[in-house]
């Protein structure tokens, strides 16, 4: 499945943290660039299903592996802290 994502490389630099605004239970996955950057998954925010969605889209989107991203804040709401390790 072909997603059409922005390119977040250039924000790829180690120790960096991402505001994110998140909606589960969207249309389709996708990213809006911005501050914060606003995440749409399809994925419901069920048991972390959202949170482990959120975190493969944006890994997609830097061009980095997925075991890379810790969710700093924000598990249990829709304004989430994400760092780059």
């Amino acid at each position: 499945m072909k997603r059409d994502l922005p390119d977040l490389g250039h924000l790829a630099q180690p120790g960096a943290e991402f505001r994110i605004r998140a909606t589960a239970k969207a249309a389709r996955d996708r990213i809006d660039p911005g501050d914060p950057l606003r995440v749409y998954v399809t994925a419901p925010a069920d048991k972390g299903a959202a949170n482990a969605a959120i975190l493969v889209l944006l890994a997609r989107a830097l061009g980095v592996a997925r075991t890379r991203l810790t969710l700093l804040r924000g598990a249990t709401g829709r304004d989430k802290l994400i760092r780059l390790d």
